[in-house]
C-alpha cells in the first residue's frame, strides 16, 4: 500500500526567490555509499550544508553498500573525499566533528532482505536517540540496481513514512534508457512510493546559472516582448567536454552521448529557454510548463533521422596540448564500438511562440574545451540605414548565457568605432557572477539535497516529464538502429565534431558559434 506524504508546506528558501530555513530533523541513507558519487559530490555537499548551518540539529548520515567496513572506516573515507573535493577548505575541525559523530555505515548486498531489516532497526534506534524520524533514501547506484532496491525498501516497510513524518526517495539519472524502460521504471517505483515522495535528480537543475534563467526570463519585463519567433532567428545550446572517459568506459558503452547528456541535461536547458511562464513559482506549475514544452518539441517533419540527428565518435588527437587516444582505445571500450560520443540535433517547437525557429543542440566528448552555453541569435535589422556608408554586414544581435565555466550573460550589439567615419563593430556587454556577487554560489548537489529535505521538488523531474523527454529521444535511437553506422571514428579529438555536424547548420545558412 502506498502512503501519501502530507502535502509540503510553502518553503521559501532560495536567495532572491525564497527565504532560507533549516529543514526538519532527518536521516539521509545513501545506498551505494562507497562509490565515487558519494566521495566527490554527496558527502561534500552535506558537509558544506553543515558548515553553513543549514542541516538540522538532529541529523544522521547512514552509508549502505556491499563493501565490508566499519563506521569508522566510512568516516575516514568521507574525510578523505572532503579534503579533496569540498568547496569549503580547509576542513573545519569543529564542523567535521559534529558532522562525523552522526555518520554510520551498514554493509549488505543490495538484494539481501536482512540488510534492510538491519537498516530498519538502526533507523528506529536513531529515532529514539536523536528524533530523526524523517528519512531520505538516496540511490547512488548503477541504474540496473534501482528496481531491486526499491522493491526491498517496500518489502521492509522502509518506504512508508512514520506517523507525522515523511520518507523521500532520490533517484539519479539516467532514468531509463528509452521510453519503454522509463515507463517501466516509473511503474516499479510507483508500486512502492507515491509520486510526491520521488525526487528524480538532474544535477544541472541545481546549478545557479540554470536557475537564474528563470529569473532572467520572467523577472525582467524587457525580454518577454522579443522572446519569440518574430525576433529570434535561432537558438544554439552547447554542452562540450574536453575530457574523455575518465574510467567510465564500461558505463558509457551502455549509454552514449544521446542518453548520457542530450536526453536529460540538454532537454532541461531547452525547457528553461522555451517554456511559457507558469502561473506561480511552485513545483507543479513549473513542471507542468516544462512538460508541455517537451511534448511540443519535434524534429523537422517528413525528414529521415540522419538529416536532423548527427552522431559522432572521437578518434586520436590533441586536447589542451596533450595527445589523447581515440574512444575505441579507452579502457573498457569495445575495439569496434558503435557508441556515439557526439550528438548534434536540429529541433523545432510546435507552438505559437516558437513556430519555425530552429533549435540546434550539440554535445560531445574530447572537444576543445569544457563549456555549457545557450546562444539566442536575433534576426538582423530589417533595414540597414548605414549601407550607403559602405558599412559591411553586421553580426546579428546575440544573447549568450554561459552556464559553465565563467558563469554569466553576454549581449552582443553593434557600436560605432571612434573616429570621423562611420565604422561599426560588434561589441559585448558582459555580466559575470564572479564579479557581480561576492558570495560563492553553492554546488548543485547542495541546493538539491537541501530542497529535498525541505520537501521542495521544483528542481527535480516529475515522472511524466521524464517520459516526455524519452518520447522525444527514442525515435532517434530507433532510427539510428535501422540506419548504417557512420564510419567511426569520424572526428578528431580536440576538434568541434564531425563534418556532418557543420553541414547540419550550414545548409540552413547559419554557423555554429565559436566558443
Amino acid at each position: 500500500m502506498i502512503v501519501e506524504n502530507p502535502a509540503p508546506a510553502e518553503n521559501p528558501r532560495r536567495k532572491g526567490l525564497r527565504l532560507e530555513r533549516v529543514p526538519e530533523p532527518c536521516a539521509v541513507v545513501i545506498l551505494g555509499a562507497t562509490g565515487d558519487l558519494t566521495k566527490r559530490k554527496l558527502a561534500p555537499a552535506l558537509y558544506n550544508l553543515a558548515v553553513e548551518n543549514l542541516l538540522p540539529e538532529n541529523f544522521a548520515l547512514i552509508g549502505f553498500a556491499r563493501r565490508p567496513q566499519e563506521s569508522a572506516q566510512f568516516r575516514d573515507a568521507v574525510r578523505q573525499g572532503l579534503d579533496q573535493f569540498s568547496r569549503s577548505k580547509p576542513i573545519r575541525a569543529s564542523a567535521w566533528e559534529r558532522f562525523a559523530e552522526n555518520m554510520h555505515y551498514i554493509s549488505s548486498p543490495f538484494e539481501d532482505p536482512k540488510g534492510y531489516e538491519e537498516l530498519s532497526i538502526f533507523l528506529k534506534e536513531m529515532d529514539q536517540k536523536r528524533g530523526c524520524r524523517n528519512r531520505i533514501f538516496y540511490l547512488a547506484v548503477p541504474p540496473e540496481s534501482t528496481p531491486g532496491i526499491v522493491e526491498q525498501l517496500g518489502n521492509s516497510g522502509l518506504s512508508r513514512p512514520c506517523e507525522c513524518a515523511w520518507t523521500r526517495l532520490i533517484v539519479e539519472k539516467p532514468f531509463g534508457s528509452d521510453l519503454a524502460t522509463a515507463c517501466k521504471l516509473n511503474q516499479e517505483i510507483a508500486a512502492v512510493f507515491a509520486e510526491n515522495q520521488v525526487y528524480r535528480m538532474d544535477h544541472y537543475l541545481g546549478k545557479e546559472t540554470v536557475q537564474n534563467l528563470l529569473v532572467f526570463r520572467f523577472a525582467n519585463g524587457i525580454y518577454e516582448p522579443i522572446w519569440n519567433r518574430r525576433y529570434i532567428d535561432h537558438v544554439q545550446i552547447t554542452v562540450s567536454e574536453h575530457l574523455g572517459m575518465e574510467g567510465r568506459g564500461a558505463s558509457y558503452e551502455e549509454a552514449g552521448a544521446l542518453r548520457d547528456i542530450m536526453a536529460n541535461h540538454m532537454v532541461q536547458l531547452l525547457c528553461m529557454i522555451g517554456m511559457e511562464p507558469s502561473v506561480a513559482f511552485d513545483a507543479d506549475s513549473l513542471r507542468d510548463e516544462k512538460t508541455k514544452l517537451i511534448k511540443a518539441v519535434h524534429p523537422p517533419p517528413d525528414e529521415p533521422v540522419g538529416s536532423y540527428a548527427v552522431r559522432g565518435q572521437y578518434g586520436p588527437g590533441w586536447v589542451e596540448g596533450l595527445q589523447v587516444p581515440g574512444y575505441r582505445n579507452e579502457p573498457k571500450v569495445a575495439p569496434q564500438s558503435s557508441t556515439e560520443t557526439y550528438v548534434a540535433l536540429k529541433l523545432f517547437i510546435d507552438n505559437w511562440r516558437w513556430a519555425g525557429v530552429p533549435f540546434y543542440l550539440r554535445t560531445g566528448k574530447r572537444l576543445p574545451k569544457r563549456t555549457t552555453e545557450i546562444a539566442i541569435q536575433f534576426k538582423p535589422a530589417p533595414h540597414l540605414m548605414f549601407s550607403k556608408a559602405a558599412v559591411p554586414r553586421l553580426d546579428p544581435n546575440l544573447l549568450a548565457v554561459r552556464v559553465q565555466p565563467d558563469e554569466g550573460i553576454s549581449l552582443r550589439f553593434g557600436a560605432k568605432v571612434p573616429g570621423p567615419s562611420i565604422h561599426i563593430r560588434a561589441v559585448n556587454m558582459d555580466f559575470t557572477y564572479g564579479t557581480a556577487f561576492t558570495a560563492e554560489p553553492p554546488e548543485a548537489y547542495e541546493t538539491l539535497l537541501l530542497d529535498c529535505m525541505l520537501g521542495d521538488p521544483t528542481l527535480f523531474m516529475r515522472g511524466d516529464e521524464v517520459e516526455a523527454a524519452w518520447g522525444l529521444m527514442t525515435p532517434i535511437l530507433e532510427g539510428w538502429s535501422k540506419s548504417p553506422e557512420p564510419p567511426f571514428p569520424n572526428y578528431e579529438a580536440g576538434s568541434w565534431g564531425p563534418e556532418r555536424a557543420l553541414e547540419l547548420i550550414e545548409r540552413d545558412g547559419r554557423k555554429w558559434r565559436r566558443l
